[in-house]
């Protein structure tokens, strides 16, 4: 049985949580405390920065289709206490700002209403509306038919707000009407059916095939949670979240997939990429385009599609450093004949890069990430390599830790390819900001350096 995937909007409720908090603050502020503050879009950053520490520290936009309203209450009452507090110490070291209790009296109050009616609408809502309209479902599966995988089982099917679709049991050890096959029939079954996740009684399965099992979902890109039945799976990489009273476990994901990290890095993409078009490409553009158009025929920009995240395709812009030709899919090695002379000059120097900037003001791609492959590489890449499909759950860059360690230009072998892609993961697992500095410092570094895999 196929079974159709439904629409899916889980990605905008974090986005959307977070705007209507920060137009809150900002329509408050400006009402309550505009004869008080000189300076209100100042004092309006400065609350958004102690709005943004403190959520990032609760973890206060972590809110989960299961999470419990008594969590969320909880969550509201600590991030709005310790953000009165940070909007209150303001006042003191401000010469410009008159502290009056009344206004803070009542903004305390608005924000406190206003955030708390608006959180619950949204997460009762999003309930309301899934249950009527059947949209935004996970499929899931349960290896094992052990009691708490039965009582997991139920629990998907009573509490229909959840929003879970129960697909079936994989069992070795125990036969059942239930039971959709054996644990040889789950791989093909998950791929087949779209299965979201896949929950995992530790009783069931051995080390290896556990190991196997977690590799699996990493590289297709599946949630695999654990059903807690033996006191050996408790570690450092795993966290708990309770599902109604019942608990399960799930591995750690990457700091990338944290809301305020996701900010973060944005909010750092957008300024470096304006920097950059304000200062570089705003003059480099009209000197290029003119060598480019002198050189050989057709346009300044050579734009293609190229996997982005998730694997949704995007534009990437780049200034054209080839005749024209039809074999764009085909990737540039040594004494290319299809590269222009002024062409070699860019590719050398990665001026030919610098249109990408648009693209990560547009939100396509990160100053640093991944490297974008051709679409043809990535379907070739993508079924022989394990982890490879890892690369699609953050923003492609244009440059990368696996370019500035020396693994940049032409794929001659499939080991070139994999060296790639193992410093891709380690940098989607181990990001931080100054990890992301040293990669921008690295690049410029090289530029003026020279790399002979350049070309």
């Amino acid at each position: 049985m196929t079974v159709v995937q439904t629409g899916r909007y889980s990605k905008y409720i974090r986005p959307i949580s977070i705007l209507i908090d920060l137009m809150v603050i900002a329509i408050l502020s400006f009402f309550v405390f505009k004869e008080l503050v000189a300076n209100t879009l100042l004092f309006v950053f400065y609350q958004y920065l102690g709005w943004s520490l403190i959520a990032f520290s609760i973890k206060f936009y972590d809110v989960y289709r299961f999470t419990p309203p008594v969590v969320i209450a909880s969550k509201i009452f600590q991030q709005i206490i310790l953000f009165l507090l940070i909007v209150i110490a303001f006042f003191p070291f401000s010469r410009h700002a008159i502290f009056e209790q009344r206004a803070i009296a009542i903004f305390a109050f608005s924000i406190i209403v206003l955030i708390s009616i608006f959180k619950f609408l949204l997460f009762f809502y999003l309930k309301k509306y899934r249950i009527i309209t059947g949209s935004n479902y996970r499929n899931a599966i349960i290896i094992g038919f052990t009691p708490e995988a039965i009582r997991l089982k139920d629990l998907f099917e009573t509490r229909k707000d959840y929003g879970y679709r129960f697909l079936g049991f994989f069992s070795d050890k125990k036969e059942n009407q239930e039971i959709k096959g054996k644990l040889e029939d789950l791989k093909p079954f998950v791929l087949a059916n779209s299965v979201d996740e896949i929950y995992c009684s530790l009783h069931e399965v051995s080390n290896n095939y556990l190991k196997e099992l977690i590799d699996f979902a990493y590289e297709n890109n599946k949630g695999i949670k654990f059903i807690p039945d033996t006191k050996e799976i408790f570690s450092k990489n795993l966290k708990i979240d309770y599902y109604d009273l019942f608990p399960v476990l799930s591995l750690k994901q990457t700091i990338l997939n944290e809301p305020a990290i996701k900010i973060l890095k944005r909010f750092f993409d957008i300024l470096f990429s304006i920097l950059v078009i304000v200062f570089l490409l705003s003059w480099i553009y009209p000197l290029l385009g003119i060598l480019i158009k002198l050189e050989s025929k057709g346009p300044v920009f050579f734009k293609q599609g190229r996997p982005g995240i998730d694997e949704n395709e995007f534009i990437c812009y780049k200034f054209r450093s080839m005749k024209m030709n039809k074999t764009t899919e085909k990737e540039a090695s040594k004494d290319d004949p299809r590269v222009t002379a002024i062409g070699k000059f860019m590719r050398k120097t990665s001026i030919d890069e610098l249109p990408q900037f648009v693209n990560v003001l547009l939100g396509d791609m990160s100053v640093v990430g991944p490297r974008p492959h051709l679409w043809s590489q990535n379907k070739e890449y993508g079924k022989k390599l394990k982890k490879y499909i890892i690369r699609h759950s953050v923003k492609p860059g244009i440059t990368g830790l696996a370019q500035v360690s020396g693994f940049r230009g032409e794929i001659t072998t499939e080991r070139d390819m994999v060296n790639r892609i193992k410093f891709d993961v380690f940098y989607i697992e181990n990001w931080s900001l100054i990890l992301d500095l040293k990669i921008i410092s690295q690049t410029v570094i090289n530029i003026f350096k020279g790399d002979k895999k350049a070309y």
